[in-house]
């Protein structure tokens, strides 16, 4: 392959990000990730492998969100540039600005970059969180944005907006051909033994973590959709200039746990069962980080509409229920419950 078949995967360490190369390196794509340490080269690839066996040509560069140095180097001669580097926390920041400056400052770190190295299109990884939180009502569009001083943002919605319209507006003034992708929460296969904040979620019901069940609704992706979703904002000449939303159904906690169980009767014994009345969510808040970051969404409808993805991508994701499947079936064959 010539070198107009190079992406830089940015964040290619991170859940999502692994399922991304892997889903490249499947479609014949090289691939070369950035990573902040080059000493996880090894145990990353040897889990990207278990999904793209040895396909493709995988390779890593060093370089940071918040520093100049390694970008020039990770650019040259790639295509396609995907930026899926961003963090997803499991609690609230001390200070909103951990959570910001490394979105915007990063996004536009690695945007600045591929502009300089000619890329063709980059592809930004944004989120739902971008869109649920400012008047639009559900099912949300991407015709919808979160206000960023509105009433349910917290750091998290306010760094994964700013981001992504940091990432616009680059885009308008320099000429560059840009693709956004805002998934829902990313479940699906693990990666090795590596248990994000998602994928933890499944792990700490099947343990028997939560003692009882928040009303918190969230619409859900199964990884290797989100990753295909990316590859087809990548390669799709309409996908020029637009952004996309990328998940299936809404589920409750509720509704996981129920999957959980009807699906694997022996292994999610410990789930819970109780629901936990919004009120008390409240009260326990303080207490509790996990609560902290989503009691304001408590009960809120969190439906998205991913007609545009179906429409112009060509998208077809796997249903919320089987994103949640995948990902107790991974963490059970893994021995991590």
């Amino acid at each position: 392959m010539t070198n107009k078949s190079l992406v830089v995967v940015t964040g290619i360490g991170g859940f999502l990000g692994g399922h991304i190369a892997a889903r490249l390196l499947l479609g014949g794509y090289d691939v070369r990730g950035t990573l902040r340490s080059v000493k996880r080269a090894g145990a990353v690839e040897a889990d990207i492998r278990k999904f793209a066996s040895a396909t493709g040509r995988l390779s890593f560069v060093e370089a940071d969100l918040l520093s100049d140095t390694g970008w020039r180097e990770a650019m040259a001669g790639a295509q396609y540039v995907i930026h899926a580097a961003s963090p997803f926390p499991s609690s609230l920041p001390k200070h909103e600005d951990d959570l910001i400056v490394p979105a915007r400052e990063g996004t536009l770190q690695v945007l600045q970059a591929a502009h300089q190295a000619g890329v063709s299109r980059v592809v930004v990884t944004s989120s739902v969180a971008a869109i649920n939180y400012g008047r639009g009502t559900p099912p949300f569009t991407e015709e919808d944005w979160t206000d960023i001083d509105g009433p349910l943002t917290v750091p998290y919605h306010k760094s994964k907006t700013l981001a992504e319209k940091a990432a616009w507006d680059f885009a308008r003034k320099q000429g560059l051909e840009i693709a956004v992708i805002n998934p829902g929460m990313v479940f699906g296969p693990i990666l090795g033994r590596r248990v994000g904040t998602s994928t933890g979620m499944i792990r700490n019901l099947l343990k028997g973590k939560y003692p009882a069940l928040p009303d918190f609704r969230v619409s859900i992706v199964d990884a290797r959709d989100a990753a295909e979703a990316h590859v087809l904002a990548m390669t799709v000449p309409e996908a020029r200039g637009q952004r996309f939303i990328a998940a299936a159904d809404m589920l409750s906690m509720r509704d996981i746990a129920k999957v959980l169980r009807q699906s694997f009767p022996v292994e999610a014994r410990h789930v819970p069962r109780l629901p936990l009345p919004t009120w008390l969510s409240r009260l326990a808040a303080p207490f509790d980080p996990g609560l902290k970051l989503i009691v304001k969404e408590l009960g809120r409808d969190q439906r998205v509409s991913s007609e545009k993805a179906q429409r112009v991508l060509g998208w077809r994701p796997r249903s919320a229920e089987e994103a949640v499947r995948a990902t107790a079936e991974s963490l059970l064959a893994a021995g991590m419950v």
